[in-house]
């Protein structure tokens, strides 16, 4: 099983979208095993965007990301980088496939509502910085098993 960090934005939670962000995701059939409403401290942004510091936008994504709350989290099946990656749709919302989540409901690339990791590598250090070993709550669906 892979796993992803998703994160919804301060514009997505200032809009009320992570119930239909979540929704689309569980429609999908991957499994939730960590979640967490937050501030974003600056240390935390900085170290998590440490591959833009230097570019033009860094310091304006640094204060958005900063700005009011977000709603991270980790996110597991075959492939989920690949798949939420497809689902969450281009930067620009103008670019991004009809169907997607950006295209859905995004406004501006500098509002794009939404975070997934970009590699394996790149799920693993986010999740690192987001989540605590203990936060992670990993589990087989076992239903079918009660009924």
């Amino acid at each position: 099983m892979e796993r992803t960090l998703i994160m919804v934005k301060p514009d997505g939670v200032q809009r009320g979208l992570i119930g239909e962000i979540m929704t689309r995701f569980e429609k999908k059939g991957l499994q939730l095993v960590g979640a967490k409403f937050m501030l974003v401290s600056e240390e935390l942004a900085e170290t998590h965007y440490a591959e833009h510091k230097g570019k033009p936008f860094y310091e304006k994504l640094i204060t958005f990301i900063t700005g009011g709350p977000v709603f991270a989290m980790i996110w597991e099946a075959d492939n989920v980088i690949a798949l939420t990656r497809a689902m969450i749709g281009k930067t620009d919302a103008v670019e991004a496939a009809p169907g997607t989540i950006r295209s859905d409901y995004a406004v501006h690339t500098n509002l794009n509502l939404i975070h997934g990791s970009d590699s394996p590598d790149n799920a693993e250090r986010e999740i690192s910085l987001w989540f605590t070993p203990e936060e992670i709550v990993s589990y087989e669906r076992t239903l079918a098993r009660w009924i």
